[in-house]
């Protein structure tokens, strides 16, 4: 075999190996049409005080503007009018008992190639109200592009990413983000940067 030949085959080899495929975490995310669904919670809240529009809507429209996404807003009236302190402890009871708060209305992610899941970090995790959403649309991202952002006061990304992964276990969770509730309003490049990195 000559030099010319060799080389033609090594170059078919790494073809052939960057086309077979990888696990769902090293999937290259084919963005198509997308969806921002979130919780977030206005009225009182750590750091920011009382606020008239939360601090995850507020990054949940920031990614509206950057990449052209619907929205869905997961909402409960459960919370409406809490101060911090009890709506804190009520959050925890809920994690605590597994409870899963109603939402309403709904939306069909059958269209959507990619989907954002945000929400405010409670006790560890997303707030339990999303877990009822996840449960009841535990099949209908099988081989969807997932990708979840939180906005905490110092929990980073907690556990969300893992409850994702297990809460829809055929989907291709991506590498998530997390800003501080109390920057979102002053922040935005953050989120600019990061929507950027991921290709939009």
């Amino acid at each position: 075999m000559n030099i010319k030949s060799i080389i033609t085959a090594t170059i078919a080899l790494f073809v052939s190996t960057a086309c077979s495929g990888g696990t769902k975490q090293e999937k290259v995310m084919e963005k198509g049409k997308s969806i921002v669904v979130f919780f977030s919670h206005a009225g009182d809240n750590y750091a920011v005080g009382n606020i008239e529009v939360g601090n995850t809507k507020i990054v949940a429209d920031y990614i509206t503007e950057l990449t052209g996404a619907e929205q869905f807003e997961i909402v409960t009236h459960k919370y409406d009018g809490m101060a911090y302190t009890p709506l804190i402890k009520l959050a925890q009871e809920e994690a605590k008992n597994g409870e899963m708060p109603e939402y309403e209305g709904d939306v069909d992610l059958t269209p959507y190639d990619t989907v954002f899941i945000g929400g405010p970090v409670w006790w560890g995790t997303y707030p339990q109200v999303m877990f009822t959403f996840f449960k009841k649309h535990a099949n209908h991202l099988k081989g969807k592009t997932i990708i979840p952002f939180t906005t905490h006061e110092g929990s980073g990304l907690a556990n969300c990413v893992e409850d994702v992964k297990e809460a829809f276990p055929d989907a291709y969770v991506q590498k998530g983000f997390s800003i501080y509730g109390h920057e979102v309003r002053t922040e935005r490049a953050k989120v600019e940067k990061w929507i950027k990195g991921l290709g939009y």
